[in-house]
């Protein structure tokens, strides 16, 4: 029997990067319409032979884990930046395609300004805008787009004209702005409307790879959970409740008098960047290369994208060991991104940064496997030892982790080499109870030796200038993890 109807080649197999032992369903509501979105965006991206290129934003509401899904470049944008980050990606590589994926609360609230600039420059970008009236997935507040009378949790009178103002008509406001090539406002709410969306949003994909300019493909989708009715009954109260508000159809469509931009920045040619060696010389500073190299005769260099991530509790200066190896990184002229995250507690709570080094432009601070993990607590080894690189390192705070000698074999049978030493003992014994990140410092300049440990000190000294005391406890507890 021929299957007619299966996951897009689009999507992953199995969706390893979720959590728990189902890896196989998504994570929204039964009747939910970003489900159906999604596919719409992954067929088509497979169909104009667009997925290899294409870098899809998830942004933050509902649809946060997309980047569980889509088979393509993945990065989560904090809220309402998604239009920002997508430009960001659009301009660095000019000839990836990017989607970014909305929903009301982060395009039209906390992202009104991104999304208007973006339109207004007219970023070589598809926008996919999924409008459900309300805030998801933090309990069905009031958005920008709910609409006149409906009830929300801030809202439980409904909402009125005279307290909130009008619902915000995204698609023709966008499509007031001189810039934008094509915006159209579609719906979910039965099987012809599907469809229309599924051209709609191939036809946006399509001007983008053309490099026409900025789309924008408005969705009116369900939300069965926050509206309080069954999921069969989601398209009867987008067609009852939202379609005599929200217009259907397309609002701007100048593709056929757009010429292809060849003077925008969206459509620059990577060639046409000035290379990093090229300003160094322009400003009459020798070559990069050159100071890289001749300042680096007795250390190991970077010679590729360096992935280190740094884990543990919050107050253990886990972030600020990865800022240290930045700044390290810059002084020595390399490159360096670090991307820090946390929970709502930032002391107690559980931290991590990823660092990313690297003699040469960085694609992305976001990684999955790191080439060094440093782990400074239980939980953080636990999470984290998974995802490291074949031959890479995992520097242990063995005063507060026990490794069992099964997963030691474990570690080596994958090549990891286990750098165990106890950060916390040494710092205490250095006087300083806080500075276990810094004992961990020196064991991991003294293993792999990229930077000169006097770079350390000096940073230390600025770092406590005018506390005298901490720069003692400080360059003791690095020169103990230099020695242990």
């Amino acid at each position: 029997m021929k299957k007619i109807f299966k996951k897009s080649d689009g999507f992953y197999d199995t969706f390893f990067r979720k959590p728990g032992d189902d890896k196989q369903s998504t994570t929204y509501c039964s009747g939910c319409g970003h489900g159906i979105v999604h596919k719409l965006v992954a067929e088509a991206l497979v169909d104009l032979d667009m997925l290899d290129k294409t870098t899809f934003i998830s942004p933050v509401g509902c649809s946060v884990f997309a980047y569980y899904y889509f088979k393509c470049g993945n990065i989560e944008a904090a809220h309402g930046r998604a239009p920002a980050v997508a430009t960001g990606i659009k301009r660095a590589l000019p000839e990836s395609y990017v989607v970014s994926y909305q929903g009301d609360g982060d395009l039209a609230a906390i992202g009104t300004a991104e999304i208007i600039h973006a339109a207004n420059r007219g970023e070589n970008i598809t926008v996919i805008f999924v409008n459900n009236a309300v805030y998801g997935m933090t309990g069905g507040q009031m958005a920008p787009t709910t609409l006149i009378d409906q009830k929300t949790t801030t809202t439980p009178r409904g909402r009125s004209r005279e307290n909130e103002g009008m619902p915000i008509k995204v698609a023709e406001l966008i499509a007031t702005l001189p810039a934008p090539v094509y915006v159209e406002r579609t719906s979910l709410h039965d099987i012809s409307h599907i469809m229309k969306t599924r051209l709609a949003i191939r036809k946006a994909l399509r001007f983008q790879k053309e490099g026409k300019g900025f789309t924008l493909i408005e969705v009116l989708s369900q939300c069965p959970t926050n509206w309080k009715v069954k999921p069969d009954q989601a398209g009867e109260w987008i067609k009852k409740h939202m379609l005599p508000y929200y217009d259907l159809g397309v609002f701007r469509d100048t593709s056929r008098e757009a010429e292809q931009r060849t003077g925008g920045p969206m459509n620059r040619k990577a060639s046409d960047h000035l290379k990093p060696g090229k300003l160094m010389e322009k400003i009459g500073i020798k070559s990069e290369s050159e100071s890289l190299h001749s300042s680096f005769s007795e250390k190991m260099t970077i010679d590729h994208e360096l992935k280190i991530r740094i884990a543990g509790f919050g107050g253990q200066g886990v972030l600020y060991l990865g800022q240290i190896l930045c700044q390290l990184a810059l002084k020595n002229e390399y490159r360096a991104t670090w991307f820090p995250a946390y929970g709502p507690a930032m002391r107690g709570g559980t931290a991590n940064c990823s660092v990313v080094l690297s003699n040469r432009e960085i694609a992305s601070p976001i990684f999955s496997m790191s080439d060094i993990l440093v782990a400074m607590n239980q939980p953080s080894f636990d999470k984290f030892s998974p995802f490291v690189s074949p031959d890479g390192y995992l520097f242990c705070n063995s005063s507060i982790i026990s490794v069992e000698p099964d997963y030691e074999a474990e570690l080596r049978d994958r090549r990891i080499k286990l750098v165990s030493i106890e950060a916390t003992s040494l710092a205490e014994e250095a006087g300083f109870s806080f500075s276990s990140n810094i004992v961990i410092l020196g064991k991991i300049l003294k293993t792999l030796p990229y930077f000169h440990k006097e770079d350390v000190f000096s940073l230390i000294k600025r770092k406590f200038r005018n506390k005298e005391k901490l720069i003692q406890f400080n360059v003791k507890a690095f020169t103990l993890g230099f020695e242990a």
